[in-house]
């Protein structure tokens, strides 16, 4: 089995563009030399989560209304970092700018794609311990609820489908296991 790139990009035309992905439409030879066309979506920023654990295992979630999905949706605190930007640094803001949190140990336990077949997003997720409240910053288009669950719940949450949010399914089951639970 091989593992070096069998496709051939003929163009790359981007069809559309805003502050946060570009849409590339591609015109490929596949691994079976045949012509195809590819659909690519790049985004403009990294994908973080956090899972904020509290001395007791306890997790912090965030639910909020999700327009792309038309539903409601709990999930970790996660947000996008700039390119150029430490993920860890993103995942400082987004976890007090949404929670109001702020935490003394951080601990990367991991790097995702978020969908492979159709983005190159590139996800990193967080555990975040020793936590203190502050005051919450969200953004202008974030309307905010947040819960505190305890981990195994959290778990539950996620076997029962009432968390979907690809970051927040893998970093409960991450951490779950981290954990023991």
């Amino acid at each position: 089995m091989t593992h070096e790139n069998n496709w051939e990009t003929l163009s790359d035309e981007v069809v559309y563009e805003n502050p946060w992905l570009k849409l590339h439409h591609r015109d490929v030879i596949n691994p079976a030399g045949k012509p195809g066309i590819y659909g690519l979506v790049s985004f403009k920023n990294k994908a973080i989560g956090i899972i904020p654990l509290d001395d007791d295992n306890n997790v912090y979630l965030v639910g909020q209304y999700r327009y792309t999905l038309d539903e409601y949706s709990w999930e970790i605190p996660e947000g996008g970092g700039p390119l150029g930007e430490e993920p860890l640094e993103a995942a400082k803001r987004e976890l007090k700018e949404e929670t109001g949190l702020k935490a003394e140990r951080w601990i990367k336990i991991a790097r995702i794609h978020t969908s492979n077949s159709a983005t190159d997003e590139e996800g990193f997720l967080y555990t975040a311990e020793g936590l203190s409240q502050h005051d919450t910053e969200p953004e202008d288009t974030e309307e905010l609820l947040v819960k505190k669950v305890s981990l195994s719940e959290a778990v539950d949450m996620v076997m029962r489908s009432e968390i979907t949010d690809s970051l927040s399914v893998c970093g409960i089951l991450m951490v779950a296991r981290i954990k023991g639970i």
